[in-house]
């Protein structure tokens, strides 16, 4: 009976994770495939350099909205396995079975389970992208700094048991990013408008 509920957890999240808003959004109303501009990333910043802000706003949005509902629902249901649907969850978003496991890099689904987890780490993880961005322009390097923080954030202010798990998710953003760290190091990043 538990592996059932594990499996129901697993696939319910990962489902959720993997919807590809931004690749959804960007054929219904700007009639292009975000996969052949920009980076040809699924998430809302390369959405945003398709040159509809309001789109890749609303990509944003939804993006943490679907790592939130699901992660809500776990909560209600079956508290003990949150950590395991925000994983999933977030998985399904980076490596989505519709796309041939092609998906976002995870950011925006992030602070939705951050938000879900523990709002002060949401607040502290907001707070440091925009510090970071508004000094650098970089989103990727905001992302990148923001997620490490976290780790940091839960052992030594909120001293969280599961601190390991904000950690396994810094190795996976800084994982989706790896391209745009060498682009950072060779001084060819993209600097992001967000307004």
């Amino acid at each position: 009976m538990l592996n059932l509920e594990i499996t129901f957890i697993i696939i319910i999240s990962y489902l959720f994770g993997s919807i590809p808003f931004g690749l959804i959004l960007t054929k219904i109303f700007i009639g292009k495939d975000i996969r052949k501009i920009g980076s040809g990333n699924i998430g809302a910043t390369n959405v945003l350099r398709s040159g509809n802000k309001l789109i890749g706003y609303l990509t944003l949005a939804l993006d943490i909205l679907k790592a939130v509902v699901p992660i809500l629902f776990i909560n209600f249901y079956y508290n003990d396995q949150l950590y395991l649907a925000s994983l999933s969850v977030f998985i399904g978003h980076v490596f989505p079975v519709w796309l041939k496991f092609k998906g976002g890099k995870g950011v925006a689904t992030y602070v939705g389970i951050l938000f879900c987890l523990n709002y002060l780490s949401g607040i502290v993880f907001c707070v440091t992208w925009l510090l970071i961005f508004f000094i650098f322009k970089y989103s990727s390097l905001s992302s990148i700094v923001s997620s490490f923080c976290i780790p940091i954030f839960q052992f030594f202010l909120i001293s969280d048991p599961f601190y390991y798990f904000y950690f396994i998710m810094f190795i996976m953003i800084f994982y989706t990013h790896r391209e745009n760290i060498k682009r950072l190091i060779n001084k060819t990043e993209s600097k992001t408008k967000i307004y």
